[in-house]
Formats: structure tokens, sequence, C-alpha cells
């Protein structure tokens, strides 16, 4: 009776270590890439790398992403940079609403295609973004940092999806727990 409590505790710790994998790992992404003098030239990907992450596991392990959970990643990510505090929740959940709206289409879809719809993605988040910095500055700001954004997540997306497709296939799957 008790190997029996232990083999079902074992297992539910390692389900909800699966599950919590994407978050856990964007959240470290998030510090890490944060870290003042740790990677200088890459803190401003932080933003990034978060909107592509949330993109990725929405699209292909909805369930281990869940509007909650986003929204606390969306609050973290705003006390770590320069955004008003609502800002990153509410552009995160829009991203997550319009993978979860696209879904069925977008999962049949080849790597260009899903490729397509992340830039897009990134461009909406980008203009979102850069419109509340603007009213609530009450000016209007340079664009440029919107094209340098999405560009450079625009080129680093092919290279990030083979770490998220190994982690989805290998220690998020939670088939195999």
């Amino acid at each position: 009776m008790i190997t029996m409590v232990r083999r079902n505790l074992w297992l539910e710790l390692d389900r909800l270590a699966r599950a919590s994998l994407p978050a856990f790992a964007i959240i470290m992404a998030i510090v890490f890439l944060g870290v003042p003098g740790l990677f200088p030239a890459v803190a401003a990907l932080r933003d990034t790398f978060t909107v592509m992450s949330v993109y990725f596991w929405t699209l292909y392990r909805p369930g281990s992403l869940p509007a909650p959970i986003t929204v606390v990643l969306g609050l973290f990510l705003g006390l770590l940079t320069s955004a008003p505090l609502g800002v990153w929740p509410v552009l995160l959940l829009l991203i997550q609403a319009g993978v979860l709206a696209s879904r069925r289409i977008l999962v049949r879809q080849g790597f260009i295609l899903i490729w397509a719809a992340l830039i897009a993605c990134m461009l909406m988040t980008s203009a979102f973004e850069y419109c509340a910095f603007c009213i609530l500055d009450f000016t209007v700001l340079p664009i440029s940092p919107i094209f340098l954004q999405v560009g450079l997540g625009s080129l680093l997306y092919p290279l990030l999806v083979p770490l998220l497709i190994a982690a989805h296939r290998g220690p998020a799957a939670p088939e195999l727990a």
C-alpha cells in the first residue's frame, strides 16, 4: 500500500513538473535575459523571447500554458521591464487568444506559414506596446525599435524552434509520464 502511494506521488510530481516546464522556462529566460551586465546585448530580446514562447506553447500545447499563468508571466515581465504594469499581461493574453482562435488552421500548416503568423503576431504586439508607450508618455516615440525587435525576433525564431520542439517532445511531454 505504501509503495503504491509513493508511486502515485512520484507520478503526480512528474506530471506537475512536465506541465510546469513551459512556464518555468519562460520565467527563467525572462530573469536571465534581464540580468544587467550578464547578457547586455540580448536584454532587449526578453520581450521577444516571451512572445515567441507563449506563441509556441499556445499553438502546440495550449494546456501547459493556461491564461492565469500567462497573466502571471505578463506581470513578471512588466515588473522587470519599463512597460506599464498591465500592458504585458494584456498583450500575452491577446497573443494567446489569437493563437487559440487560429490553432486548428495553424497546426496543419508548414513552418513557413507558422513563422509568418508569428511575425504578424510580433508586429501587432510591438505596435500595441508602442501605442501604449506613446499614450502614457504623451509623446511620439521613434518607431525604429519596433522594426528592430520584430526583425530580430523573426530571425531568432527558427533558431529557437528546435529547442522548443525538443522540450515539447521530451521533458514537457505528458504522454511520456
